[in-house]
């Protein structure tokens, strides 16, 4: 009999200890939600601060990315770099084609460096003409991947590489050195010219 009462002590002893268990996996489950929740909502937004300091807020969609504030605009995302032969190329087709669509057009320059002086980035628009929005964040990296993932190109992708996106939805990207009238082509359809 008492190693029944013994064997049925431990058992009793035993289930105690994984009901705790299970109530601590549990409320770590809830918490683990919670984070997870909690970055899923930081992963929708990203905010790039410009040369001059203004904010700027990219909004994950759906179907693409949008521009806060930015309703009916078509938005163009250029991942880039300064030391790229390309990039410094399209940078005056990018100053053109924001100039010639003026209030229907907002080109973000979002760089592929981390840590970049700002100087950097003041020369480059300098010397290649980039008198379009440059950003210099420490979300541009995490932006950048969000893209690539949602254009399913992987994280090896070919710069410069341009976004567009109307509304929160993809028009067409592009990937390395494009022709400025490919761009403005697509850049009319998507107003409706």
């Amino acid at each position: 009999m008492t190693k029944f009462s013994i064997l049925t002590s431990l058992i009793t002893i035993t289930l105690l200890f994984q009901a705790c268990s299970n109530e601590n996996k549990s409320h770590n489950t809830n918490n683990k939600t919670i984070q997870e929740a909690n970055a899923m909502l930081a992963t929708n937004q990203f905010v790039l601060t410009s040369l001059n300091n203004k904010k700027y807020t990219i909004e994950k969609k759906a179907d693409g990315f949008a521009l806060k504030g930015a309703k009916g605009k078509v938005i163009i995302l250029d991942i880039f770099a300064t030391w790229c032969p390309p990039c410094q190329a399209e940078a005056s087709h990018l100053a053109s084609l924001q100039k010639k669509f003026k209030n229907n057009l907002k080109v973000i320059g979002v760089t592929v460096e981390e840590n970049i002086p700002n100087k950097k980035l003041e020369n480059f628009r300098k010397q290649f003409g980039a008198t379009y929005t440059l950003v210099n964040s420490s979300e541009n990296m995490r932006l950048i991947n969000e893209i690539a993932k949602e254009l399913k190109i992987g994280n090896n992708f070919g710069i410069p590489l341009m976004a567009l996106y109307k509304d929160g939805k993809l028009i067409n990207f592009y990937q390395g050195a494009t022709e400025e009238e490919f761009i403005a082509s697509d850049i009319k359809k998507a107003l409706g010219k």
